[in-house]
């Protein structure tokens, strides 16, 4: 037996041929694998893991001109894209959006930050919308009393002085203290008959609201005269400029008892004023002012 294989002319073709298909096979599958591989898009050698994925986060406040209106501030970091549910229904992409709300509760507000690797991080607070504490507005001195003003200070009128001299020509000068007849109390602001006083203080207030300032009065039986009150929108030094600042005013008259002080109020809107001047003024009859308070109506 030949021990050594002596391939003829035919045994060289179909060898020849097997290994042709093999290598095609081979080829073949080689191909498929590299275009396998750049369809999955692999990572390139020595890619790392993202160290700073997104983490969302968030403030707000309301906005000084309306407590439905909220600011929110993105506090959130590794993020380039967010979306914002609101809880009653709105939404938001902006990064850091308004929105308005149609009324006072409670909602719970979720965000989503997103990076450009489609990585996302989401958060939901609820937030609590309350209408804010109307503010109370407070006059000094209201009743004319010593001592009424901080540290035990104040001689009943200090509260009440307007600068520029005697009216007719100036805004008045300081009103008189009377021991009698008062209605609460031991002192009462008087304003004697030359008409040259005025009761004149600036009073904080919110722009655009409804007040209320309330006063006691009591005048001498003759001869016949008046006490007017008017409210200015802001501090006047000038009297020729006090009609063209009187957002409200008032004027009362009734003589028929000296020792019987009278209630009366007058109504009026801040309109764009936060700063507003109570100015009492007397015309020919000695006229007692006591109580003067300020109210929100």
């Amino acid at each position: 037996m030949n021990r050594y294989f002596n391939p003829t002319k035919s045994d060289l073709f179909t060898f020849r041929s097997l290994n042709v298909k093999k290598y095609l096979a081979i080829g073949i599958m080689t191909s498929l694998f590299i275009t396998a591989c750049e369809d999955e898009v692999l990572p390139e050698a020595g890619s790392l893991a993202d160290k700073t994925p997104p983490k969302a986060g968030f403030n707000y406040s309301a906005d000084p001109s309306d407590h439905l209106i909220i600011n929110f501030s993105n506090a959130s970091i590794s993020s380039t894209t967010y979306s914002w549910k609101f809880g009653d229904g709105g939404t938001s992409t902006s990064k850091n959006p308004s929105h308005t709300y149609s009324t006072e509760g409670t909602y719970t507000v979720s965000l989503t930050a997103s990076d450009k690797l489609n990585a996302s991080s989401s958060i939901s607070n609820d937030i609590e919308i309350l209408k804010p504490p109307l503010y109370e507005p407070f006059i000094l001195e209201p009743s004319f009393e010593d001592g009424q003003l901080e540290g035990g200070t104040g001689d009943g009128r200090d509260s009440w002085r307007v600068s520029g001299g005697n009216r007719p020509e100036g805004m008045g000068g300081v009103i008189q203290i009377t021991s009698g007849p008062v209605r609460t109390g031991k002192q009462a602001a008087k304003f004697p008959t030359n008409n040259e006083r005025a009761g004149y203080q600036e009073v904080v207030v919110v722009k655009d609201h409804d007040y209320v300032v309330k006063f006691w009065y009591t005048m001498k039986t003759s001869p016949t005269g008046s006490l007017t009150i008017s409210i200015l929108n802001g501090p006047v030094s000038d009297p020729a400029n006090v009609a063209g600042a009187t957002i409200a005013s008032k004027t009362v008259s009734d003589q028929s008892d000296a020792n019987t002080y009278i209630e009366e109020s007058i109504e009026f809107n801040s309109g764009d004023s936060d700063l507003i001047v109570i100015y009492f003024t007397n015309t020919d009859v000695e006229s007692r002012v006591e109580d003067v308070s300020i109210d929100n109506k």
